[in-house]
């Protein structure tokens, strides 16, 4: 039974979907078989694993409105063990389309929990903001990852999310975890990031993931060619530090087993 795990962060531009797309594709590399969902309408993890959202004729968008099942949607990618649950500027009106629904805060959970016996993990990549959809993407999952970009700002964004995850947890009876922060983006030279590190590790002990994703080219060029950096560039510091990511998951996984 597959442990699914979402990427949150109401700012866009952290990383957010550079990691779901290279956790996901280092936990295959770790012999895992995995389930990329995303449900971001802007669909950059669609396009960054190889595939043209707008040449879908299905995506989550049709799954989630119970027009056709979760299972006829999933796509291969170039990665053997990596399937993609691709999204598509459809998921846009979905939060509208919801509203009169039942159960409209559990419709991907109910979609994921169809398939999610074929996997070992499904990573979600979700929107950037705090509507339904992302409540739909908290609810579906067991714990979550907050990329954080290391600026100013990131200490009051992170303690406003993990407020937003505790209200979620109160309100729908849920028992999502946060796996823990990640800096992203990181440049060592900067002591502004520096600053920012020490003080996000000082406020939230026991939060924050060891490695640090560094600001790095090749991670920045690898979607413009629909690959991940294991496939475009798996010896650069970006790959190493995904690589060291995806160890550092399954190491919390496997504690709390």
């Amino acid at each position: 039974m597959a442990k699914i795990i979402t990427l949150c962060n109401a700012k866009g531009g952290v990383g957010k979907s550079t990691t779901a797309q290279n956790l996901a594709a280092f936990l295959t590399a770790f012999g895992k078989k995995v389930l990329l969902t995303d449900f971001d309408p802007q669909a950059n993890t669609t396009s960054g694993v190889g595939l043209n959202p707008r040449r879908m004729e299905k995506s989550v968008y049709h799954a989630l409105i119970g027009k056709v099942s979760a299972e006829s949607v999933i796509k291969n990618t170039s990665i053997l063990a990596m399937h993609l649950l691709p999204s598509s500027s459809a998921l846009t009106g979905a939060g509208i389309e919801l509203i009169d629904l039942p159960h409209r805060e559990y419709k991907l959970k109910e979609i994921l929990d169809s398939v999610r016996r074929r996997y070992d993990f499904i990573i979600i990549d979700s929107p950037p903001s705090i509507g339904l959809l992302t409540i739909n993407a908290l609810t579906a999952c067991q714990k979550i990852i907050i990329p954080v970009q290391c600026e100013y700002y990131a200490l009051e964004g992170l303690a406003d999310l993990m407020h937003t995850i505790r209200m979620i947890n109160a309100n729908f009876k849920m028992k999502i975890g946060i796996m823990g922060a990640l800096l992203t983006m990181y440049d060592r030279k900067s002591r502004l990031h520096r600053a920012v590190e020490k003080e996000i590790r000082r406020k939230f002990p026991g939060y924050v993931f060891e490695t640090v994703i560094p600001r790095n080219v090749s991670l920045a060029e690898a979607p413009s060619f629909g690959k991940t950096i294991l496939q475009y560039d798996p010896y650069s510091h970006g790959a190493k530090a995904y690589r060291q990511l995806a160890q550092e998951v399954l190491k919390l996984e496997n504690n709390n087993n």
